[in-house]
């Protein structure tokens, strides 16, 4: 009789055991468990991504927005002094736009790229979301499915 090798032998289920099976499941479950923690590990740093890329804007209005601000206070105290000169006093300054004005206008600028700066970082802010929301997802689906595995 020829030798078969892929006939089983006598005595012997082809089947898997029960300890083959669990072995089985729970290695299904690691790796299930690795791949949920990579994927919200990978939407974690994509989340930070967002945030520092909301926040840069944001840190350097700081800088403009203090400018203008004070930029505006000389602004006024040469509106005020304009205001406050006499009518028929003849001004020494030859300038078409007076001293206040341009205060006012470089004040301007400097809060115009400060807002510039809130509203980009603003706008990059809403985008973070601080919930990794797939993976979320992903792990209810799992404990439902380990609840009532139908």
């Amino acid at each position: 009789m020829a030798n078969d090798t892929h006939a089983p032998e006598l005595g012997r289920s082809t089947e898997p055991s029960i300890t083959a099976l669990v072995k089985g499941i729970v290695d299904d479950a690691m790796g299930l468990m690795r791949q949920q923690l990579a994927m919200f590990k990978a939407e974690l740093r994509s989340d930070l991504t967002k945030l520092r890329d909301g926040m840069i804007p944001l840190l350097l209005s700081v800088a403009p927005m203090l400018l203008g601000g004070l930029m505006s206070c000389f602004a006024l105290v040469h509106l005020i002094h304009w205001l406050a000169t006499p009518a028929g006093a003849v001004m020494a300054d030859p300038a078409h736009i007076p001293l206040w004005g341009c205060y006012a206008i470089v004040a301007g600028t400097f809060l115009l790229v400060g807002g510039i700066l809130v509203a980009m970082g603003i706008v990059r802010l809403k985008s973070v979301n601080p919930l990794p929301e797939e993976s979320v997802k992903a792990l209810e689906e799992n404990v439902k499915w380990l609840m009532n595995p139908k």
